[in-house]
Formats: structure tokens, C-alpha cells, sequence
């Protein structure tokens, strides 16, 4: 087995000693897709690079997504063709590099008689999309009679009923997305840490830009970093760290909260993921993923605490309209919601339009400091947005320092996990590991998870279930359990009970039982081994405890 890394919670003092002992060319603030998707592309170009997150990596926008890597259809209606056709061959980018957490999904896009939607705007539509977002020949669209659509999700409203469009959607589990490209990042070289905030900036005798003073939110302690470059790419909080640098002008970003609601497939047995119309013309995905469903999303402006946006019974009452309307026998109701989340989007402020209508394209701002931000985007168009702000930083070492760096590598970079030779050599390789690994003990679905979860990293994997399973009895743990915990904050950098249960298994979203269940054992687990105080355990376990509770009810 490979030895620890430098993104282990173990050995936090260490990486914080050698992101401080040395002038970085880069340093990243923010922990979000777009941070990592910057760390790796200047990293894997040769740049000394580090990045701060002030919570958990993906704690954000980037784990509160619709967990979809889109192609870009929606972009159709507001005639942004150029966009259409950037995101979808982005989208295939990501699934090339990562098909361990990117895959296709087809999705149905019901019509009905006086809907937004006909037969033939949505056949023109998908043709369009096909060609702009260069959809492989396999995955164009289809266009369904009502019987056929039907068919597939019986579940479907009948009344008036036209047909369907038939297309292909990505599903992604987002933070894992945003955790596999860090990790990727870390692997070439780069230094990054969790739980560190940046509290001032520090400046030259130019007033230029220069570094950082940040304050552990673990130990407390202060430090500073010195960069050449400082790339603000944090998401929701852009705009706060302008505002630290004193360069927050002309554009602003709008905040816009997304709601997403959680049931048992037993109680919406989904059998076809659907793109449908809200009785107030919202569009609304409702998405079937292993043994539940996930509907969503809604879109109203935001201006609470930017860290813990809430679901409101306002917001889940309109998502249950929504289900009510196009699945109308299932008569869903608040009591059948298990789990649920809300994300906020970070959008440039455009006067006069609403929110659904505003551009999701990205824009770099650099300030007079010298200060880099990097707002807007989408979870699909990461890679470019990195590229594209590496691009000027490496232009402006080559005017000011004469330094020549290669152009961005990472349209053909795997990310940590995507190392089996390509996307189309991914289920030849699920395959020959479910033949290698059933003498692990465990069941045939479980190990077709894990290796879907962790890729190419799975054989670590299975070496620490394989220890697992000789100690868990004496921990009272699950042994897989125990083994995704180990690399969690060994492989992960997982500090907290949360970081493992939302973002490196995403269970608190899509099996809040399990995380019920195994609450206990994980914090006293991560205690010992991370020699929390007494204080801190408490006071981790709690925080867990309250993303419990807001995750199953509505404020």
C-alpha cells in the first residue's frame, strides 16, 4: 500500500509547515470545483501552488448541486449558443478524465398539449443541442410517442400527454468530483488545507498583493502565506473577500438559493430520470439514484447566512406541488421527504433579469491589488474556468519574469481515480475487479459501489477493509465502514464526522439511516485517532447531530 500522503488529517502540522516555508507562485482561496480545478491546472504546469479552504473541501455550492454535469439544454432558451456548445464538449472532458464519478443518465423530457414544450420545438431543440454540444452518436436524442414515454415512467400524467424527448444527461456526485480533482492536484505536487480562513491580506510596499494571514479554525493558531499570485475562487464568499481587498466594484455577485428533497424508492419508485415543467413553467429534475429519489431544484434570490442556507416549508411545499403535477397518483406528502438540502449559486448580478434568466458564464476580476476573483460558471465548465485564469497568470510570469510555463494539460489528465485508460475501459474494469474482489466477503451490490466511488483507488480500498474486518469487531464498526473511514482521513483529509458523512460518502443526503446508525462509532473513531479533546469531540458530534436534524425538516 502507498504511504501516507500530504492530504491526510494526520499530518495537518506538516502541511502546514511546508505551505509556510516558502514563497508559492499561486494560492488558491477556495475549496470549491473551481479552486480545485485551478490547483490542478496550474500544478500540473509547473507552478508551486497551494490552496486554503475555511471549511471542508466542497462544503459549499459544491456539494449542494443537482449533482449533474449538464450539456447545457437549458441554455437553448436564453439563445446561448456558444455556451451550449462550450459545456457540452466540457462535459465529455470530465467524464473522459473521471468515469468513476461521472455517468450517464437518460433523461425524459415529458411535452404536454398548452405546455412550454411541443413535439416539434422540442425535437428541434434536442437536434440543435445534439450538434452544438457534440453528443456522441450513441446518446442522441430520441423523440417518444406518449405510449413510450409512458412505458418508461409509468408514473408520468397522462392527461394531455404528447411524447417525450428522449436525451443524455451526466450524473455526478459533485463533492467526490470536487475531492478526486484536489487529490489529483496533491498527487503532482500541490499543497492544499481545510478549516483554514483567510482573515487579511497582505501587501507590498506597491500596495501589490503578496500574501495572506489565516487562522486555523482547528488549533486557532495564525500563520501567514506569501504567493506571487492570489486567486480568490470562493464561490458564494467572492464577494466578502473583495470587499477585504477593497476592490469590490461594478459588478456584484447575486446569491440564489436551490432546494433539493430526498424520498425512499419505495415511496417514489422513479424508474427514468425526468425533466419537467413546474406548474409555473420552472423547469425541475426528478432523478433516480440507487435505491432513492432526488427532485429538484428550485431558484429564489438569497441573502442569509451563506454558510448554512436552510429549506424552508415554502421551498418544499413548491417542490411538492411540482411532484404532485407531474406524478399526480403518487400523492407525496411533507412526512415522505427523508432528507433534503439547499445550495447557494453565485451569479453576476445583471440589472433587470430575473434569476433564472441570468448568465451562468464565469468572469475573472483582477483588482488594482493585483487580486484575482473568479465568479459565476457551472459545476460542468470547471476545467475551463481553471484553464482560463492559469492562462493569464502564466502570461503574466512570462512578460514580468520571463518565465515560459506549458499550456494547460488537463483536457487529457485523468483525476485521482480516473486512471483506467480512459472512459470507455471503465466497465471492463469494474468488471475484472467485481471478479477479483468477490473473495473479499463482501455482497456483489456493495462492492459494485465502492468500486463506482473510488475508481482506480478502490485496491486501497480493499486492503484497509481487509485490515478492517481483522479489527472492527473490536471497535464495534462495520468493516466498510472503518475502511472508507481510514481513507477518508488518511487519502481525503476528512477532519470532522460531517466531512465524512456529507462529502466523501454523501450520506447524510442519500442515506441519513446509515448515518444514524453510525454516528457513534465514527466520532469515537476519529477521536482517537485525530487526538481530539473532549471539548472538540462534543463539539464536532453536535455539529453533525444539528446537519441531521436540518437535513430531515424545514425551518
Amino acid at each position: 500500500m502507498r504511504k501516507l500522503n500530504t492530504f491526510s488529517s494526520c499530518h495537518r502540522e506538516n502541511i502546514v509547515r511546508k505551505i509556510t516555508s516558502k514563497k508559492l507562485d499561486v494560492l488558491v482561496i477556495g475549496g470549491g470545483i473551481t479552486g480545485a480545478g485551478i490547483l490542478l491546472d496550474a500544478t500540473s504546469r509547473g507552478l508551486k501552488t497551494g490552496l486554503v479552504e475555511m471549511q471542508d473541501y466542497a462544503a459549499g455550492t459544491s456539494s449542494r448541486s443537482t449533482k449533474l454535469i449538464h450539456g447545457g439544454l437549458r441554455y437553448l432558451k436564453q439563445f446561448e449558443a456558444g455556451l451550449v456548445a462550450e459545456v457540452g464538449k466540457e462535459r465529455a472532458i470530465v467524464y473522459e478524465n473521471g468515469p468513476h464519478v461521472t455517468t450517464p443518465e437518460l433523461m425524459m423530457l415529458p411535452f404536454y398539449k398548452g405546455g412550454t414544450f411541443g413535439s416539434f420545438t422540442t425535437n428541434i431543440g434536442l437536434r440543435v443541442y445534439d450538434f452544438l454540444a457534440g453528443v456522441k452518436k450513441e446518446e442522441r436524442r430520441k423523440m417518444l410517442r406518449p405510449e413510450e414515454a409512458l412505458q418508461k415512467e409509468p408514473l408520468l400524467a397522462k392527461e394531455k400527454l404528447k411524447g417525450a424527448g428522449f436525451y443524455v444527461e451526466y450524473k455526478t456526485d459533485d463533492a467526490r468530483l470536487t475531492i478526486e480533482v484536489m487529490k489529483k492536484a496533491v498527487e503532482l505536487g500541490a499543497l492544499a488545507l481545510n478549516y483554514i480562513k483567510v482573515i487579511h491580506f497582505l501587501y507590498d510596499d506597491f500596495r501589490k498583493i503578496n500574501g495572506v494571514i489565516v487562522e486555523d479554525q482547528i488549533s486557532g493558531e495564525q500563520f501567514s502565506i506569501f504567493a506571487k499570485k492570489i486567486i480568490n475562487a470562493t464561490g458564494p464568499w467572492v464577494d466578502e473577500l473583495r470587499d477585504l481587498d477593497g476592490s469590490k466594484q461594478g459588478k456584484t455577485l447575486h446569491l440564489t438559493k436551490g432546494v433539493h428533497l430526498v424520498f425512499s424508492k419505495q415511496r417514489f419508485p422513479l424508474q427514468q430520470a425526468i425533466y419537467f415543467d413546474a406548474p409555473d413553467g420552472r423547469m425541475i429534475f426528478a432523478i433516480p439514484r440507487k435505491n432513492k429519489t432526488y427532485v429538484g431544484t428550485t431558484e429564489t434570490d438569497y441573502e442569509g447566512n451563506i454558510a448554512r442556507p436552510l429549506v424552508t416549508e415554502e421551498d418544499r411545499d413548491y417542490l411538492l406541488a411540482a411532484i404532485n403535477f407531474m406524478f399526480p397518483t403518487l400523492n407525496i406528502e411533507s412526512s415522505d421527504v427523508e432528507s433534503s438540502w439547499a445550495g447557494l449559486r453565485p451569479l453576476i448580478a445583471e440589472e433587470g433579469k430575473n434569476p433564472d434568466e441570468i448568465s451562468r458564464k464565469d468572469e475573472i476580476f483582477i483588482s488594482k491589488s493585483g487580486l484575482y476573483s473568479i465568479a459565476g460558471g457551472k459545476l460542468t465548465g470547471y476545467r475551463k474556468m481553471a484553464e482560463a485564469v492559469t492562462d493569464r497568470i502564466v502570461e503574466e510570469f512570462k512578460v514580468t519574469e520571463g518565465i515560459l510555463y506549458s499550456p494547460s494539460e488537463t483536457r487529457h489528465l485523468p483525476i485521482s481515480g480516473g486512471d483506467i485508460g480512459g472512459a470507455k475501459h471503465f466497465k471492463d474494469f469494474k468488471d475484472r475487479k467485481l471478479k477479483e474482489d468477490l473473495a473479499l466477503g463482501m455482497d456483489r451490490q456493495t462492492l459494485k459501489n465502492l468500486i463506482q466511488t473510488y475508481g482506480s483507488n478502490i485496491d486501497i480500498i480493499f486492503q484497509l477493509y481487509e485490515d478492517a474486518k481483522k479489527v472492527a469487531q473490536d471497535d464495534v464498526m462495520d468493516p466498510i465502514v472503518l475502511a472508507t473511514l481510514k481513507y477518508a482521513i488518511s487519502y481525503e483529509q476528512a477532519y470532522k464526522p460531517i466531512d465524512y458523512f456529507i462529502r466523501r460518502t454523501g450520506a447524510l443526503f442519500f442515506n441519513i439511516q446509515w448515518v444514524e446508525d453510525h454516528q457513534h462509532q465514527v466520532v469515537d473513531y476519529m477521536e482517537k485517532v485525530l487526538h481530539w479533546t473532549e471539548a472538540q469531540k462534543h463539539l464536532y458530534h453536535e455539529e453533525l447531530k444539528q446537519m441531521i436534524e436540518e437535513a430531515k425538516q424545514v425551518t
